[in-house]
């Protein structure tokens, strides 16, 4: 099978990191990008899920959402809404 070169733009320390890794995992940066395009080919989509974890502060955050701390007063009209909303507190 013939072979082309692909050239993969990122942050020098995240390749240093990646570079890492797939070496404790016994493969190198191109064998590594190889696997993840033929599975996603095999696939015919990401072989992993694409989320977003949150960090610890939003965790926190959502947790207080949940017990209802740090939430906004109620409104009974629009009206008080923006008068709330464009107060200079």
């Amino acid at each position: 099978m013939a072979t082309t070169n692909v050239t993969i733009r990122m942050d020098a320390e995240l390749k240093k990191q990646a570079e890492t890794l797939f070496s404790e995992l016994g493969m190198n940066l191109t064998t590594a990008f190889t696997v993840f395009a033929k599975q996603a080919v095999r696939e015919q989509q990401l072989p992993f899920m694409v989320s977003k974890y949150p960090n610890a502060e939003t965790i926190k955050v959502i947790e207080e959402a949940r017990n209802g701390i740090g939430l906004s007063r109620e409104f009974t009209s629009v009206s008080e809404l923006m008068e709330d909303l464009n107060a200079d507190d």
